[in-house]
């Protein structure tokens, strides 16, 4: 059987200074092609180029990235601020609606880091620019300046997992250990969205959406990171596969 298509949210770059480029992080795109068993497209953010209906006509899942620009908080009610930036405003333009759209028609969506963070804001929910900031929450940022993997990916903090919940029964335990690399994380939550997992300090680490007619799950860690070997990250890629494997059928009977 075809593999399902799976549509990998891109982002706006710049190499060299100089040259501004559409792009996704090759974790993500094999994540979603051997841990899934999908077939990668990435979304550029450019709503000069493409629309939500298009995208949504050529995908059978939706998968939300990581990336280093904060979601505007013009999205949730809030004010820009300098010291927030980068921004990514044409990546908002994209997924938001698109976001909404997927989960309309049932078609599966799996958000990782500013993916969890994108179906909040487009489920009418909140962020917090900058968590550490709050009282009584610690630094969920990488370590500053590091570029060894192993250090920057590594498991830094347990996460909670509601009992009974979706992500307690996927992976059949009601505690993890996880990656943080993250600034901003959802603070209230949108229309629907179930919190299913906290961190120690109480901050969102796994989202679900039951109401949805299709899988809909945020996790605020990398887990595409050694998606085909960490047991937690390959049980959640394994299920977001399936369902797009699930939706491809229904659409084309």
């Amino acid at each position: 059987m075809t593999r399902p298509v799976i549509g990998v949210s891109g982002g706006a770059q710049l190499i060299n200074d100089a040259y501004r480029v559409q792009a996704s992080g090759e974790r993500n795109i094999s994540a979603v092609a051997k841990a899934a068993g999908g077939l990668p497209l990435i979304i550029p953010g450019m709503p000069c180029s493409v629309t939500v209906q298009e995208v949504l006509s050529a995908i059978d899942g939706l998968f939300l990235t990581g990336g280093r620009p904060n979601v505007h908080p013009t999205r949730y009610g809030h004010e820009p601020s300098p010291a927030h930036e980068p921004y990514d405003e044409g990546r908002d333009d994209i997924t938001l609606p698109l976001i909404r759209a997927a989960i309309e028609i049932g078609m599966p969506v799996f958000g990782v880091c500013r993916g969890i963070q994108e179906i909040n804001v487009a489920l009418g929910g909140t962020l917090h620019p900058e968590i550490r900031d709050l009282p009584g929450k610690m630094n969920h940022r990488m370590p500053p300046g590091e570029t060894n993997h192993e250090i920057i990916f590594r498991k830094r903090h347990k996460v909670t997992l509601t009992p009974g919940g979706w992500f307690a029964r996927t992976l059949g335990t009601e505690e993890i250990v996880t990656n943080s690399l993250h600034g901003q994380a959802c603070v209230d939550a949108g229309r629907g969205v179930l919190v299913e997992g906290l961190a120690e300090d109480g901050v969102i680490e796994a989202i679900s959406v039951p109401e949805a007619r299709g899988l809909v799950i945020g996790v605020q860690w990398h887990a595409e990171y050694e998606a085909e070997t960490d047991p937690v990250s390959a049980r959640l890629f394994a299920a977001f596969g399936e369902a797009a494997r699930t939706w491809r059928r229904a659409r084309a009977a």
